[in-house]
């Protein structure tokens, strides 16, 4: 395996076992909950985190400082004694992406014993996390720190994310989506399709009456959207705020329409989910654009 290490932030939604396995440091953007902030040391349960949210509970994030950034790729630098190749969450949506590239700059200016090569991914959630998937394989695989971060770069934008939710009002409050997309979102039976574009951003592209054709829609949008990668999916990541069976839905429906077989299927975390509320399902493939 090439000598660098790939971390990532706590915004992939990627599950503990997977971290675990593929020993993949996180940067953790911190929830703020009930007067408490989580983070990669004070952890909270997804499923208490969604239970306190049905009891009225309005959480908050907060992004990583360039100064949190630095601490952790020194740390690295110290324990594995290699460069560094950090996928970053969305600029579209969080100021993380920035802190983590002023903090490689910083490390460069005084000469750091190894390379910390920053990549703004423009994904988010299990999108951000297929995306690592794909470079922990390409790293498994041979690829050089220069190889790997280059075909991120000219792959990323073929990451597609097409979601779905059951009420807009999180994400307004959180400035991710306008008041008048929030409106839309409560009108009765209305929901709402999402997909993040090409600048990372959050943007309503339709709707659909009810959830089950709302959930269908999610669908539609991979027929649309994944041009000459229609083969060449070898797996799809779908993430949900406390809505299992309809994220399973949805895998079986894609077995049904495409063939595809393999998933991996877990629950939108915390920082993410103080943002699209309970209820969301989120689908990721690879497609020709967004």
């Amino acid at each position: 395996m090439s000598n660098y290490i790939i971390s990532t932030d706590n915004t992939t939604d990627l599950p503990q076992n997977y971290i675990e396995e593929h020993q993949l440091p996180l940067l953790f953007m911190p929830c703020i909950l009930n007067g408490t902030t989580y983070d990669g040391q004070n952890k909270l349960l997804v499923t208490d985190f969604y239970q306190a949210i049905r009891d009225g509970a309005l959480p908050t994030t907060a992004q990583v400082n360039p100064e949190e950034a630095k601490k952790m790729f020194e740390e690295l630098m110290t324990k594995n004694n290699c460069d560094i190749l950090h996928l970053a969450f969305s600029s579209g949506l969080s100021g993380t992406y920035n802190s983590c590239r002023l903090a490689a700059q910083e490390l460069e200016d005084e000469n750091a014993p190894h390379k910390v090569i920053v990549i703004d991914t423009l994904c988010a959630s299990m999108g951000e996390g297929l995306l690592v998937h794909k470079a922990l394989e390409n790293q498994k695989n041979g690829m050089s720190l220069e190889e790997n971060a280059a075909w991120i770069e000219e792959h990323k934008l073929n990451l597609v994310h097409v979601f779905t939710v059951d009420d807009l009002n999180h994400l307004y409050r959180g400035g991710r989506v306008s008041k008048t997309a929030a409106i839309v979102g409560s009108m009765i039976n209305i929901k709402p399709i999402l997909h993040v574009d090409d600048e990372g951003h959050l943007i309503p592209v339709s709707k659909s009456r009810g959830r089950k054709k709302s959930l269908m829609a999610l669908l539609d949008y991979m027929e649309e959207h994944m041009g000459s990668y229609r083969d060449k999916n070898d797996i799809v990541f779908i993430s949900h705020s406390d809505a299992k069976e309809d994220a399973e839905f949805v895998a079986e429906q894609i077995e049904k329409r495409f063939g595809i077989s393999n998933f991996f299927i877990d629950y939108i975390g915390p920082t993410i989910g103080a943002h699209t509320g309970i209820g969301t399902v989120a689908l990721f493939f690879m497609g020709d654009k967004r």
